[in-house]
């Protein structure tokens, strides 16, 4: 099959990129457009560290061959922090000493923050079952499961409601 142009919204932007029905997801974003948050690990769907979200959804980029997400938003690590300002999520793995080596972390990252997208107020049992995908073999589990509800913590306390002004 010859080779074609995808776009995609990544990050935020409109990027385009010519690419092979064999090229992944994954490959795209780190040889094309240089997002190394964006690890290669298994290359086989099993350890999580290629998680991005997919039109909001997290999914491991290392199976999804690129020309099928023509025309979907893609958001990596890279598109979380707001210029030097890390996201609540980011934040709360630094705060909570949710790293070790960081292999793992922009996918852990990306699927705590498509939970708490979708559920602002997760359980502890959520966030275990949100995080399955992605493997970690140093840091241990306690600390990213902290750090995830901690962030739904931040987010839920930093929204402020409405307040009628007393006359």
């Amino acid at each position: 099959m010859p080779s074609t142009i995808v776009t995609l919204k990544l990050n935020g932007s409109e990027r385009e990129l010519i690419a092979r029905p064999s090229t992944t997801l994954l490959n795209a974003l780190r040889e094309t457009f240089g997002l190394m948050g964006v690890k290669r690990g298994c290359a086989q769907g099993g350890c999580g560290s290629c998680t991005v979200l997919l039109d909001g959804r997290p999914v491991v980029s290392c199976l999804i061959p690129v020309v099928t997400v023509d025309g979907s938003a893609v958001e990596t690590i890279e598109g979380l922090a707001d210029g030097d300002r890390l996201s609540d999520v980011q934040q709360a793995f630094v705060d909570l000493f949710a790293t070790q080596c960081g292999f793992c972390t922009p996918g852990m990252i990306m699927s705590a923050t498509a939970l708490l997208n979708r559920k602002p107020d997760p359980t502890r049992q959520e966030v275990t079952e949100a995080i399955c995908g992605n493997v970690c073999r140093c840091t241990g589990y306690e600390p990213i499961i902290s750090a995830v509800l901690t962030a739904a913590e931040r987010r839920r306390g930093a929204r402020v409601e409405p307040v009628e002004a007393e006359v």
